[in-house]
């Protein structure tokens, strides 16, 4: 009986403030296509099309022409030789592969900037000029990482002419030959930091079978090793100093 009254106490208080403030105006929220009234007016929602077209694609942009992709797969290839199942955890691996590459990436970034982005906001380079200006910087980036075979391969396959420049080179080509460098080049480097964590799985299991140990998995032997290994030879220094130096 006592909540109950509490009950309608709070909303009888409620229901004075809200008379008392009756005359307080809300704002509402109204979405809706109207006709445009100037050329001008066109043209804003169609850069706001565009800027929104942009950031729809903003992922797979910083996926696929950036050094993203090469990072996070190293980054997985680590985790795996380990034998870790979840540490790092997929949180962490991918923030570090972001932070690695807002690292790498900041000289790039920094050219975008200071060639498109800074002098589009003053209003000095149309959406377009901006553009172009932008994507000189991320061609320039991935020409550099980017193999001739694979190149040649996307080439071959678009059917374009042989180009004599990088200038004709055009971008749809360039990005998945820009890709597939960058995955040959990361499995090479896991290969390579695969190699110490095999070496101590085999001398495990061998140990094991000789000590007739067969039921005991090799893994749950090797993995405090493994770690202690990795620790020891302060393995994040050196698997991030390497990453950064490939650029």
């Amino acid at each position: 009986m006592k909540n109950k009254i509490l009950w309608l106490l709070a909303l009888g208080a409620f229901l004075s403030t809200g008379a008392a403030h009756a005359d307080i105006a809300f704002p509402t929220i109204k979405l809706g296509v109207d006709q445009a009234k100037s050329p001008q007016d066109v043209v804003m929602s169609l850069q706001i099309l565009l800027v929104l077209t942009v950031l729809s694609l903003a992922p797979a942009i910083l996926i696929m022409m950036t050094s993203f992709t090469r990072i996070v797969i190293i980054l997985s290839f680590l985790r795996q030789g380990l034998g870790t199942q979840q540490v790092p955890p997929n949180q962490v691996l991918v923030g570090l592969a972001l932070f690695l590459t807002f690292f790498t990436m900041h000289p790039t970034f920094d050219a975008v900037d200071k060639q498109a982005l800074t002098p589009y906001l003053a209003g000095k380079l149309s959406t377009s000029d901006a553009l172009k200006k932008a994507e000189a910087p991320l061609r320039q980036f991935m020409f550099k990482q980017t193999r001739e075979k694979d190149l040649a391969l996307f080439v071959a396959l678009s059917k374009s002419s042989r180009p004599k420049t990088p200038d004709d080179v055009s971008t749809w080509v360039l990005v998945p030959a820009f890709v597939i460098s960058e995955l040959k080049k990361a499995f090479e480097m896991g290969f390579i930091i695969f190699i110490p964590f095999l070496i101590i799985d085999m001398v495990t299991a061998s140990v094991l079978m000789s000590m007739g140990m067969m039921m005991l998995p090799p893994v749950l032997i090797s993995l405090p090793f493994k770690i202690l290994l990795f620790v020891m030879v302060d393995g994040w220094n050196l698997i991030v100093r390497s990453i950064a130096l490939s650029y």
